[in-house]
């Protein structure tokens, strides 16, 4: 008798809990397969993803849900030689417009007033070439170009990040000169203790070698107020080199911003409702192409991260050239008055592989001693002042983290006004 009731018991917690279990298996299944069925025939050869939780797979798919959106808006496509794909979408269907504030909007007309250039000033070489664009083929006038996130982008960064995070800067990044706690090593020139309305430099562009994918190198303006506490405001742009974000080692266009010190707002590029984008025939994220090559031909940028005196948003120009496009005044909380410090340099972050320095590069990976030809360069270092006039910027402070590992030496000439150069090949004998 006794035996009968335990197994009608053993019966009935089975009853129960094989349901259960089901249902367990079944999610944990969906969690690696449903990636793979959502993602079908995107035609990148990828296998199905394995995820942590029901907010990556959520993450996963909003993101390829809003990719997917972009393609079907777009009115060409491009295939680059490097292997982006460009999508050309309607400017007011891009990213930034998804945002329940900006829904139906569309970009603003570019302001009349530019900051004003004194007469002895030299004439900038706005010539931007991409690798997208090198056949001839542009986006057509009213459209934006904008580079595909793919699956396989995605699992890549999956596997050290989270993908609720995607496209954005670690919480732990800083523009502090002495953040080398975080892994992040600095050799920047910067001026501070006044208002700054814009900056403007050229810097030279290299393929930086990255020694793993959880590491970049970039060289950049950022224009910065607020305090270096959880209010911190950024924008900023330049080049950089991230296999975790784009999967190769090419120097790339970039821009970025956030308004709660790279906590919870902000993003590289579009990949966020934040930077509104006007230019046809720039590819944000696309491989900046040629870059430049040691004891040969140079190659440099010239931007200008300028705020709008009659409507208040900082705009991104290109040296005297076309305009990129803008950050909304709406975006920031101290960046809606002035900038309270501009920076100009290179970064990279250090994760101290097999517990030595890495070999990650800044710059061209040679020392500022090296001079032209051989080291990377910042040249023509403006800032924007009151009055919307782009004047040197004077008191120029340059330091490095570790100038073992990077250096950064500087001057002023006629031809190239204040620069420095600065970088180099990170781990070697004085920087283990």
């Amino acid at each position: 008798m006794a035996s009968s009731c335990c197994s009608k018991r053993l019966r009935s917690m089975i009853a129960k809990f094989v349901p259960l279990l089901l249902v367990l298996f079944v999610a944990s299944c969906s969690w690696s397969a449903s990636a793979d069925k959502s993602g079908g025939g995107r035609g990148n050869g990828t296998q199905a993803t394995q995820f942590s939780s029901w907010d990556e797979l959520r993450a996963y798919r909003r993101i390829l849900a809003r990719m997917d959106r972009l393609k079907k808006a777009s009115v060409k496509t491009i295939q680059s030689p490097d292997g982006d794909v460009i999508h050309c979408v309607p400017a007011h269907q891009q990213p930034a417009f998804d945002h329940p504030k900006m829904r139906g909007q569309k970009p603003e007309e570019e302001p009349e007033e530019r900051p004003k250039i004194s007469a002895d000033a030299a004439e900038e070489d706005t010539v931007f070439t991409q690798a997208w664009s090198d056949g001839g083929e542009f986006c057509p006038g009213g459209t934006v170009p904008i580079r595909r996130t793919t699956e396989r982008d995605l699992q890549r960064y999956s596997r050290s990040g989270s993908l609720r995070r995607y496209g954005m800067k670690p919480r732990a990044s800083s523009v502090r000169r002495d953040s080398t706690s975080d892994g992040h090593e600095h050799a920047v020139g910067y001026v501070t203790g006044d208002q700054f309305y814009g900056a403007k430099a050229s810097l030279n562009v290299w393929p930086a070698k990255v020694a793993s994918a959880a590491e970049f190198s970039l060289s950049q303006i950022w224009v910065i107020s607020g305090t270096f506490g959880n209010d911190l405001n950024t924008i900023e742009a330049g080049w950089q080199v991230s296999p975790e974000l784009y999967g190769d080692n090419s120097p790339r266009f970039f821009t970025y911003w956030t308004s709660d010190a790279y906590q919870a707002t902000g993003c590289y590029n579009l990949h966020c409702s934040g930077f509104i984008q006007t230019n046809s025939r720039i590819a944000i994220g696309a491989a900046i192409s040629p870059a430049s090559a040691y004891n040969g031909r140079q190659f440099d940028i010239s931007l200008l991260l300028w705020k709008d005196p009659r409507r208040g948003h900082w705009w991104l120009q290109l040296g005297s050239g076309p305009l990129v496009g803008y950050w909304p005044s709406r975006l920031f909380t101290h960046l809606g008055g002035h900038a309270n410090m501009v920076q100009f340099g290179g970064e990279v972050v250090n994760t101290r592989p097999s517990g030595s320095h890495t070999p990650t590069q800044m710059g061209s990976g040679h020392f500022p001693r090296e001079g032209f030809n051989r080291a990377a360069y910042f040249r023509n270092v403006q800032v924007v002042d009151w009055d919307n006039n782009l004047i040197p910027a004077r008191d120029l402070r340059l330091v490095a983290d570790h100038p073992a590992c990077y250096g950064i030496q500087g001057g002023y000439n006629r031809a190239w006004g204040n620069y420095f150069y600065y970088g180099g090949p990170g781990r070697n004998v004085r920087c283990p």
